[in-house]
């Protein structure tokens, strides 16, 4: 932090400054005291207790601080700090509305414009981020982050030839930036002629982190299948989900166990009758399991007029867990008697809460798209809270599904994806589960298969739109040219027509899959 270095109030604002960087964080907070109590027009000085408390996770108080400043000096950077405070309060509503002010603005110094970058990421603003790091760059070329932060963003674009050239910025400036290696490996379809296998393998062999080497892994083990050398993709494949599942805290039984409860307890009879949740239809729910075309779907509806895609939100499950928490009793620690305890919700209230949620991320249009997979877990859940929204369940050949979870590298989600028999065994109580909901809830979730999507598009594409109520539009058949940013996995295939090449690609692997191929067709999973 820089600031004026005469004058009393200035030396206190500097020990302060000092004390943040050196850690000396209680005495910061007490020299921050003083100057406050001293100079309260001075709104540096707020500007700084609000950083300190917002460190201390003291959120409110660091907002009430940093308001003050505001109110004696609208300083952009000010304001930057308060929409920060807002995200750490979770107020996407408020984050978004400061987010907006932020967006023409101009900062002394490269960090504040990667920040403000940073927070117009998250509201879902990419053009907005893509030119306050491009501002960050022009102001210090140095710093590898920003070029890695811009990269991405150029991704969700689709602008896969500029993140190439900033992942390429970002690895030249910082060659132990593992995450680079393995974002640009993923931007494009590599080959014989033109790929980053030896760059990869030098950096390999001398990363010593874990995080590191399962990420130059997966970037080999995409580059390498690339260019046809299957054998050696999947043994660097292998090699990547080995050591990031023997750093794993993970037990995938009680995943198991849970999906079992799920079924045990949302039972025939929690349907029968007339299911008193909110009336309100506006929400479009893409569930299934990762990698089985969940964006493609999600495209094609986010390219119909009125229908806006909110992304992946958690928003569903983080309700339901904060108004079970209120149930009589509090609480509870275990995971199975919080399924049982969600049958006492008022599923109206639910609905209409997560329906509050959600408004900052839905758009002006009539319907949006809710497109986390995860969600399949609670369809009954959500049928029960929003007995009009739309189920719409992504399903692909077994093998093809396990083979693409297996082969992404995720990065907080899905932890069975990095052994095959856990993954071949959650997949398998997964089909069970949503046999289950099919039978307890019939005809309210509409199944899309890959593969038809793939040989059909207008076909499956009418019989989609038809379910959720939509008229045609000849938009939905060229999703490929919506120009709104994808923030998923397949955010560069989305943005090409369809193709057929991912159908079947397994086969490539068959040997390797056996084991799991064979545990699925004793579970009575067809894999022809």
């Amino acid at each position: 932090m820089t600031m004026p270095t005469v004058g009393d109030r200035e030396l206190l604002s500097e020990q302060v400054a000092v004390c943040i960087e050196t850690g000396e964080i209680r005495r910061a907070f007490d020299t921050c005291q003083e100057l406050n109590r001293r100079y309260p027009d001075h709104p540096y000085g707020w500007y700084l207790a609000s950083f300190l408390m917002k460190k201390a996770r003291r959120t409110r108080d660091a907002l009430h601080a940093i308001d003050r400043a505001l109110r004696l000096d609208p300083l952009p950077r000010y304001r930057l700090h308060r929409a920060q405070c807002l995200l750490q309060l979770g107020d996407h509503a408020a984050v978004a509305a400061e987010a907006a002010t932020l967006k023409e603005s101009r900062f002394g110094d490269a960090a504040m414009h990667a920040d403000a970058g940073t927070l117009l990421y998250e509201v879902g603003d990419h053009a907005g981020a893509l030119a306050h790091y491009t501002r960050a760059i022009e102001l210090d070329g140095r710093d590898a982050q920003y070029y890695y932060n811009r990269a991405s963003v150029h991704r969700y674009l689709g602008d896969a030839d500029a993140a190439e050239r900033d992942f390429d910025a970002a690895i030249a400036i910082r060659p132990e930036d593992c995450e680079a290696y393995h974002g640009r490996a993923h931007l494009r379809t590599q080959s014989p002629e033109r790929n980053h296998i030896q760059q990869i393998e030098q950096a390999l062999s001398r990363t010593e982190s874990v995080t590191g080497r399962v990420q130059l892994c997966y970037a080999l083990a995409k580059e390498c299948e690339d260019i046809g050398d299957f054998e050696r993709s999947f043994a660097s494949l292998k090699q990547g989900a080995d050591l990031k599942r023997r750093h794993m805290q993970y037990t995938v039984d009680s995943d198991l166990g849970i999906i079992e409860r799920i079924r045990e307890v949302y039972g025939p009879r929690m349907f029968d009758g007339h299911v008193d949740g909110s009336e309100d239809e506006a929400a479009i729910f893409v569930i299934g399991m990762p990698r089985t075309g969940t964006t493609l779907v999600e495209r094609i509806l986010d390219s119909h007029p009125l229908v806006r895609s909110a992304g992946e939100l958690n928003d569903f499950g983080v309700e339901l867990v904060r108004l079970a928490g209120r149930l009589p009793g509090g609480p509870t620690a275990s995971r199975l008697d919080f399924v049982d305890r969600t049958t006492a919700l008022d599923f109206r209230s639910l609905g209409e809460a997560y329906l509050r949620a959600t408004r900052p991320m839905r758009g002006d249009r009539p319907y949006f798209v809710d497109k986390l997979p995860f969600n399949f877990l609670y369809a009954g859940l959500i049928h029960l809270a929003l007995p009009r929204a739309r189920i719409v369940n992504l399903r692909r050949h077994p093998m093809d599904t396990c083979y693409a979870v297996y082969k992404q590298l995720f990065k907080d989600a899905y932890p069975f994806s990095y052994d095959l028999d856990e993954l071949g065994r959650y997949y398998v109580a997964y089909d069970a589960l949503m046999r289950h909901w099919n039978a307890v809830m019939p005809g309210v979730i509409h199944t899309v298969a890959y593969e038809d999507v793939v040989a059909d598009l207008e076909g499956e594409a009418r019989r989609l739109l038809a379910y959720c109520g939509l008229p045609w539009q000849d938009e939905c058949l060229q999703f490929h040219r919506n120009q709104r940013a994808s923030t998923t996995a397949s955010a560069l295939q989305v943005r090409q027509p369809i193709y057929d090449t991912s159908v079947g690609k397994w086969r490539h692997y068959a040997r390797q899959l056996e084991p799991l191929r064979a545990s699925l067709e004793r579970a009575g999973i067809d894999t022809r």
